[in-house]
C-alpha cells in the first residue's frame, strides 16, 4: 500500500500533467480557428478565379473547346501523389489515417494507374506507417508551424509539381489530405488538381454572366488561361495544407479531451485514496495518544 507522501507525490506529477493537456487543448482550439480563418479568406479569391476562367471560356472563340488543354498530354496517366500529414504527435490517429486511405487507393483504385508515380509526403509522422505498408517515398516537405508558412510550403510544392511535369511527365496530380468536418473530426479526402475537372470547366462556360455586358480579355488567351491555372492550383495546394492543419488540430483536440477526461478520473481517484491514507494515518495517531495517555494514568 502506498504512504501519503508517495500518493501526493503523484497528485502532484497528474496535476502538472492536467496543466500541459489543457494549455495543448487551448492551442489546438487556437490554431483550428486561425486555419479555418485562412480557409475562408480564399473563398473569396477563388470566386474571383472562377470568374476570370468563366470570362475566358465564354470568348466566342473558345465557347466550344477547352482552352490551354491538349488531351493527348494525360495520355502517359503518370502519377503524382502529395500527402498531407503531421510533423508533432499527440493527434490521435491523424497520421495513421490519412496514410492507410492512401494506401487503400493505390492498392484498388477506382481508374487505371500506371505503375510509376511520385509520392512526396508533407510531414514525418505519417513515413514509419507508409513504410511499414510498403509505400516508397520519393520527396518529404516539413509541415510550416503557423499560417504564415503556408505560403512559402506551396511555393515549394509548386516547384516540386513543375519538376514533376518537367522531368517525369507527371502531369496527373492527385492531393491526400484530411479535412475538417466539424471542431474536433475530420475525414480523408482526394482532390485532384491537375488535369482540370472537365465537367467543372464545361460548368463555367454555361454559367450565365451577371451583367449584359461581357468582359473583353484582352492579354493572349493562352497565357492568360496559364495565369489562371497556377493560380487555381495554388488556392488548391494551400486549401489542403489548411485543412489537413486544421484536421490535425481537430484530432489533437479530440485526444486531449480524452486525455483531460482520463485525467480527472485518475485524479478523483488519487485523492480519494490520499484522504483514505491521510485519515487512517491520524486515526493510528490518536489511537497512540489514547494508548498512551491510557498506558500512563494506569
Amino acid at each position: 500500500m502506498q504512504t501519503p507522501e508517495a500518493l501526493k507525490s503523484q497528485i502532484d506529477s497528474t496535476e502538472d500533467l492536467q496543466s500541459v493537456v489543457k494549455t495543448m487543448k487551448a492551442q489546438a482550439a487556437v490554431s483550428i480557428q486561425q486555419y479555418e480563418a485562412a480557409l475562408a479568406s480564399l473563398r473569396q479569391y477563388s470566386h474571383t478565379l472562377e470568374l476570370g476562367l468563366q470570362i475566358l471560356l465564354q470568348q466566342p472563340k473558345y465557347a466550344d473547346n477547352t482552352v490551354g488543354l491538349d488531351p493527348d498530354r494525360y495520355q502517359q496517366n503518370q502519377l503524382g501523389v502529395i500527402l498531407f500529414g503531421s510533423d508533432q504527435g499527440l493527434c490521435g490517429q491523424f497520421n495513421q489515417q490519412i496514410a492507410q486511405y492512401l494506401d487503400r487507393y493505390l492498392g484498388d483504385p477506382p481508374i487505371a494507374i500506371a505503375d510509376q508515380r511520385q509520392i512526396a509526403v508533407i510531414g514525418a509522422r505519417p513515413i514509419p506507417t507508409l513504410q511499414d505498408l510498403g509505400v516508397q517515398i520519393d520527396e518529404t516537405f516539413r509541415v510550416p508551424s503557423n499560417v504564415d508558412g503556408i505560403t512559402a510550403t506551396v511555393q515549394d510544392l509548386l516547384w516540386m509539381i513543375d519538376r514533376w511535369q518537367t522531368d517525369m511527365g507527371c502531369d496527373k496530380i492527385l492531393l491526400f489530405y484530411n479535412r475538417p468536418t466539424s471542431s474536433a473530426s475530420y475525414e480523408s479526402v482526394i482532390v485532384q488538381p491537375l488535369p482540370l475537372d472537365q465537367d467543372w470547366l464545361a460548368t463555367l462556360r454555361q454559367r450565365p454572366w451577371k451583367s449584359r455586358r461581357l468582359p473583353t480579355v484582352l492579354m493572349d488567351p493562352e497565357t492568360l488561361f496559364f495565369k489562371l491555372v497556377q493560380q487555381y492550383l495554388f488556392i488548391t495546394l494551400y486549401q489542403a495544407l489548411a485543412a489537413s492543419r486544421a484536421s490535425e488540430n481537430a484530432s489533437r483536440l479530440a485526444a486531449m479531451q480524452s486525455a483531460e477526461s482520463n485525467i480527472d478520473d485518475r485524479l478523483e481517484e488519487l485523492t480519494a485514496q490520499y484522504r483514505q491514507q491521510r485519515q487512517s494515518a491520524i486515526t493510528a495517531e490518536l489511537l497512540d495518544v489514547v494508548s498512551g495517555f491510557e498506558a500512563l494514568t494506569k
